[in-house]
């Protein structure tokens, strides 16, 4: 009865210190009870107005977003326009290198924005090669039932957002002096009018968005629409430097129109390059599916930059 008794002990004494050691282990693997956070979007939305756009005062119906069978977003009924950044990584601060930057308006023939292939797979291309973009969400002119117009509200929306990234270059790591603009169809007549039409900025602002100028370091025009003599005529030698592309089968407004456009820049002594794709339409941005000399488009870009001085703080 003894040997039972204290083998009866040494057994459970056993079972007891194994589910000790057991319920320890388990303990210090056990997760935190605080509810984890979710990670920061880093490409979270920056509304151009902290308080509202002007123009768009009432206005309060949300953004509608539609993707199409092939998983391409587009967004209508834009009332905040915002931009999305798309930045370099690496270090911040005062040690840092700022880089190059592109504001980003993507086409929909100012009914809608095309938001993906002319939007954030182009930031992510560029920002992946040492450009930080920024996607505009401009108001739409064109849209049913909208009292926005391209002249008034869209051309606020861009020239806000050079002014924006200029005001925050040191904290998004950007040099306010490299601060271009670039328009896919509809938001090309943006980035066009954008270089021909700029102020100094206003040094003594309240508001500091408002200080910097609105005029773009260089313009990037894909397709854009808009082209007119009217435009032409306002190229200046101060106009920024340009980057143009489109296809040869696009519409004459612009397959014929942009070479135009060339030509008076050139007159004017202002820095030009043009591509014009045979057999190439309108609309097509960036996509994974384009072969030939057309899918190299982005390269010719970042090449041009880098010979323009563009890529590298001087």
């Amino acid at each position: 009865m003894c040997r039972i008794t204290m083998a009866c002990l040494k057994l459970f004494g056993g079972l007891v210190f194994s589910l000790t050691l057991a319920t320890a282990a388990l303990a210090q693997q056990a997760p935190a009870t605080a509810p984890a956070r979710p990670p920061a979007n880093p490409h979270a939305e920056v509304p151009l107005w902290a308080n509202g756009a002007p123009g768009s005062e009432g206005k309060t119906a949300p953004e509608v977003v539609t993707t199409d069978a092939d998983g391409e977003r587009s967004v209508t009924t834009v009332n905040n326009p915002s931009i999305a950044p798309y930045l370099v990584r690496g270090p911040r601060g005062a040690n840092a290198t700022p880089v190059a930057a592109i504001i980003i308006a993507p086409g929909g023939g100012h009914y809608k924005l095309t938001m993906d292939d002319e939007g954030y797979d182009v930031a992510k291309y560029l920002s992946g090669h040492g450009v930080a973009a920024f996607v505009l969400k401009y108001r739409l002119a064109h849209e049913q039932g909208s009292t926005y117009t391209v002249d008034g509200d869209e051309m606020h929306d861009i020239q806000r957002a050079i002014r924006m990234v200029k005001a925050r270059a040191a904290e998004w790591g950007v040099d306010p002096a490299r601060v271009g603009v670039m328009g896919f169809s509809a938001g090309g007549e943006l980035a066009i009018k954008a270089s021909t039409r700029y102020d100094d900025g206003n040094p003594a602002a309240a508001d500091p968005i408002d200080r910097p100028s609105d005029k773009p370091a260089f313009q990037v025009l894909m397709y854009p629409g808009g082209l007119t003599p009217e435009i032409e005529a306002k190229v200046t030698r101060d106009t920024p430097p340009a980057f143009l592309l489109c296809g040869a089968d696009d519409r004459d407004n612009i397959a014929q129109q942009l070479p135009e456009l060339f030509i008076a820049l050139k007159k004017a002594g202002v820095s030009a390059e043009l591509h014009e794709f045979a057999g190439v339409g309108h609309g097509f941005g960036l996509r994974l599916s384009q072969n030939g000399g057309l899918s190299h488009w982005p390269e010719l870009l970042l090449q041009w930059m880098d010979t323009r001085g563009l890529l590298h703080a001087k």
